[in-house]
């Protein structure tokens, strides 16, 4: 039996498709982050969190429990006191965490063309603001 006999087509444009977890998944900026760290490969959880400025704990922790989860991430605890944990990719998240990074770079290229077309998008949506209106519905 071939793959394609075991599942039917994935689309993820069908609201029931299961690509569309993953999507969620993968597509989150501290999965990117993650990652991103993790090609150079393991890490530990407090150094995560300190390479990825901003993340909490409970973000972290959720990230890496969904990537673990999806067989992206490996969790390795060392018998030592205290444990040790280490996060490394697996072969599924070295895969995937080189299409990520290239999403990564087209962001870090394109950062200043960005932000000039949202400065000229915010200066012309002020300029087509709708007058403020008063309780009565009369402009003020």
């Amino acid at each position: 039996m071939t793959h394609e006999n075991r599942h039917p087509a994935w689309n993820p444009y069908l609201a029931t498709c299961p690509t569309r977890q993953v999507l969620d998944c993968v597509a989150d900026k501290w999965t990117v982050l993650v990652l991103g760290l993790l090609r150079s490969g393991p890490w530990r959880f407090g150094q995560l969190r300190q390479g990825i400025e901003g993340v909490s704990q409970k973000m972290l922790t959720q990230t890496l429990r969904a990537l673990e989860r999806d067989g992206i991430v490996r969790r390795e605890v060392f018998a030592s006191s205290p444990p040790k944990v280490e996060y490394s990719l697996t072969a599924l998240g070295q895969s995937l965490a080189a299409t990520l990074d290239e999403l990564r770079l087209w962001a870090e290229q394109h950062m200043d063309a960005v932000l000039q077309h949202r400065s000229s998008y915010d200066a012309a949506a002020m300029q087509h603001a709708p007058a403020p209106v008063n309780r009565a519905g009369a402009p003020r």
